[in-house]
């Protein structure tokens, strides 16, 4: 039988993903389709009540996958609950009656590359060390050069003069990178795309209104999980700060951990699980950083982002910045958060007002 992979959509990850899982299996790779309502219908029918909306989404997604005829899956493994979800997924779809062979990345909370390494030579046995690592390096550094273009997009895609200027040259550049396996072709691509998208045309002011997003990962990192609040945010003309992707994720958060505990420490003295702590340091930051807003974003039940917000709650109250929450679940509607979302902004707005009158009165 012939073998055909796929894996739940992130975002647009899911670029470097399928050129990872293609360059070192060798075999046919499906890209789940993207989400809709309708991944989040099938995925929720199918779960346990008491799960997170990110489980309902991935459920969705392979469930789509496997009725288009994907029979091995990649899950990613770690972090919270998220560390158990491989096993009870793999439940739900084989009680389903699917036939499938179901690979978790990360067995653990930390990644192994030998492990990894193994996982891939049972798929694909002709593959070495040397091409294992060149592809898998080389879709790290793709990782991070989407995550250095994605910085400059948040900055300025809401002053684009010309609407769709950055998504538009964001395409062609998965197109261009997409073709190449080389790493050095791989950098100067972002080196030319950087400057493309530096020259694009933007009417910006120099005292914009500044957002920052924090909260859980996969709500930040994946559009259709948040209802696109990042694109709501550019069309009310702000400057968006995000903090979680994957670059994040995979190296620099043990980079920072130490720095995230010493500065919260008047706050927080202990772990407390996934992303929590990390956004605890991102609230202090944003606050001392003098952005006009916070937006906390988490699926309904998260248990660490819920034991986090009274602590950044705190934190924005000692240091007076406006924060606001949203919690997602399958019946949250995009009027609802829309109006929320403008009642918040013309808040940081009045706000902004309100201090630029009182030092120019002092």
């Amino acid at each position: 039988m012939k073998k055909i992979i796929s894996f739940p959509h992130l975002g647009n990850y899911y670029h470097p993903i399928s050129k990872l899982l293609k360059n070192i299996t060798k075999e046919k790779i499906m890209v789940a389709p993207p989400i809709t309502k309708k991944t989040l219908e099938i995925g929720t029918k199918h779960s346990p009540d008491t799960v997170c909306i990110p489980f309902k989404y991935n459920l969705g997604n392979f469930i789509e996958s496997l009725n288009n005829g994907a029979n091995i899956l990649f899950t990613a493994g770690g972090g919270c609950r998220y560390r158990y979800y491989a096993e009870v997924t793999e439940t739900i779809l084989k009680d389903l009656g699917y036939n499938f062979k179901f690979y978790k990345l990360i067995k653990t909370d930390k990644m192994k590359i030998k492990e990894i390494y193994h996982m891939f030579k049972e798929i694909n046995p002709k593959l070495t060390y040397k091409d294992f690592f060149h592809h898998f390096i080389f879709a790290m550094i793709y990782v991070f050069y989407m995550d250095q273009i994605d910085k400059i997009i948040r900055k300025n895609i809401g002053f684009e003069t010309i609407t769709g200027s950055h998504e538009k040259l964001q395409k062609q550049m998965f197109i261009d990178i997409n073709k190449t396996n080389s790493i050095f072709k791989l950098t100067n691509l972002y080196i030319k795309y950087k400057k493309k998208f530096k020259k694009i045309n933007i009417s910006k002011p120099k005292n914009c209104l500044k957002v920052g997003i924090i909260g859980e990962l996969y709500t930040n990192m994946e559009p259709f999980a948040n209802y696109d609040l990042e694109k709501e945010l550019a069309k009310e003309k702000m400057e968006i700060k995000r903090f979680t992707n994957l670059s994040y994720l995979l190296w620099q958060k043990k980079l920072l951990l130490k720095h995230m505990r010493r500065k919260v420490k008047k706050y927080c003295k202990y772990m407390l699980g996934a992303d929590a702590l990390d956004n605890i340091y991102r609230a202090l930051y944003l606050s001392k950083k003098n952005y006009d807003g916070i937006i906390h974003i988490k699926p309904f039940g998260c248990t660490p982002e819920i034991t986090a917000i009274p602590i950044i709650q705190k934190i924005c109250e000692d240091n007076k910045i406006p924060i606001i929450f949203f919690s997602y679940d399958e019946e949250s509607g995009t009027e609802g958060i829309k109006t929320r979302l403008e009642a918040f902004k013309d808040l940081i707005t009045i706000r902004r007002e309100n201090n630029e009158k009182s030092l120019f009165r002092n």
